[in-house]
């Protein structure tokens, strides 16, 4: 049989203050033309569908959409919840997707039964995928409960939770049946994509690869967004996100894994690049470098400035590079400014205007236009009257 295994769409991702709105509906058009052309069995979508548990009315809208159209293929869909997602929140939208024909798991319930999905392709071919939502460490003895833990089984690690529940729901696999198992979780020894949660891909997270069975022939994960396989008793394979979701995921190669598996022959995977994925960039260097980048390249740039900061130079790097998101001074040019004037003591006697003008060079901010326009500010405040109201103050209460 035919999989399509995508991941971590993040729809209703905002990077640096821009919506990537329009982006998700190219990116999962993309995703939806791949399908036609595939023509798979089984889509699997291994979490994190939105970037938020409180998603917008738009996201809802897309992520339904996407999913409606991907059935309309064809294809079984198979989508979980990640921890990005409200998983009460995907449960309650589980009327909809039964009626268009989707199965949709937020949370791990009470019953085993509910995360076993199983189907025969047009070629007669059975099938049956164990489908396992995010679990935060907290609910993780709760899901496990329902086997009767012991006390020493319930002060267990979260890997040895998720190593018996995976257990617990792989252990009706069949030798004449495609055994898949989708969750979204960190496995030890995977690279991370850079666009992660960090509290729910630190050690105490991970699980080794262990946990899923050698009668298992494809393993389809989602959480780390760098497209990848890990070695296991079995094909254990991250599909990635199909757009690079912030800029530690510049290296990402945006696409969706394609899986031809069978029970007679190890599981062959290729990947389908998404061609309507922005690319995101960083680039450094001097005004007039930054002057020779290409602004009409498609995609977002971060910016690292080789300048001394000073007013209006964010703004002349986003007159010539529009498509900045973000600008910063080098850390570089930060670190070999000398921060030895702003720790000397004040000298009795020197004007504001002196003193400010130090400051400004210890904290590499030196300006000329500053500078003067603190002088005149100074000087209008020193000439007003105690008891009569500035023209700041006045401009504030008139503001009010």
């Amino acid at each position: 049989m035919k999989i399509l295994h995508t991941s971590d769409w993040h729809v209703g991702k905002v990077l640096k203050g821009r919506s990537r709105i329009d982006e998700h509906i190219t990116v999962l058009a993309d995703v939806v033309h791949i399908a036609q052309a595939e023509q798979p069995d089984l889509v699997i979508v291994a979490g994190d569908l939105f970037d938020t548990a409180a998603p917008s009315p738009d996201a809802k809208r897309i992520v339904t959409r996407a999913l409606s159209a991907l059935r309309a293929t064809g294809a079984e869909i198979i989508a979980i919840g990640g921890n990005h997602d409200n998983g009460a929140e995907l449960d309650a939208l589980r009327a909809w997707a039964e009626a268009a024909g989707v199965t949709l798991r937020g949370t791990v319930r009470d019953r085993a039964t509910d995360h076993i999905v199983t189907g025969t392709t047009a070629g007669g071919e059975a099938w049956r995928v164990v489908a396992l939502p995010f679990l935060s460490q907290r609910y993780a003895i709760h899901a496990t409960e329902m086997f009767a833990l012991t006390a020493a089984e319930a002060n267990q690690t979260y890997a040895d939770h998720i190593g018996r529940l995976i257990a617990a729901l792989t252990a009706g696999q069949s030798a004449d049946t495609v055994n898949i198992v989708t969750a979204h979780l960190t496995v030890v020894g995977a690279k991370l994509g850079g666009g992660e949660r960090d509290a729910h891909t630190i050690q105490s997270y991970a699980v080794p690869s262990t946990v899923f069975p050698a009668s298992t022939h494809y393993v389809a994960l989602g959480h780390l967004h760098r497209r990848q396989t890990v070695a296991g008793p079995c094909p254990v394979h991250y599909s990635g996100s199909p757009l690079a979701v912030d800029f530690g995921e510049e290296e990402n190669t945006p696409s969706v894994t394609i899986a031809t598996v069978g029970t007679s022959a190890a599981a062959r995977t290729r990947h389908v690049p998404i061609p309507s994925a922005l690319p995101l960039r960083t680039v450094r260097g001097t005004l007039d470098d930054l002057g020779r980048v290409d602004a009409t390249a498609p995609g977002w740039l971060r910016v690292y400035v080789r300048e001394r900061p000073r007013a209006g130079l964010r703004e002349a790097v986003q007159d010539m590079l529009p498509n900045a998101l973000e600008v910063r001074i080098d850390p570089d040019v930060l670190a070999d400014l000398d921060p030895a004037a702003a720790r000397a003591p004040r000298q009795v006697g020197r004007s504001a205007s002196e003193l400010f003008a130090e400051y400004l060079t210890a904290q590499g901010h030196a300006d000329t236009d500053v500078a003067e326009l603190f002088d005149r500010l100074h000087a209008e405040v020193e000439s007003t009257p105690s008891n009569a109201p500035t023209a700041i103050g006045a401009q504030s209460v008139g503001a009010r």
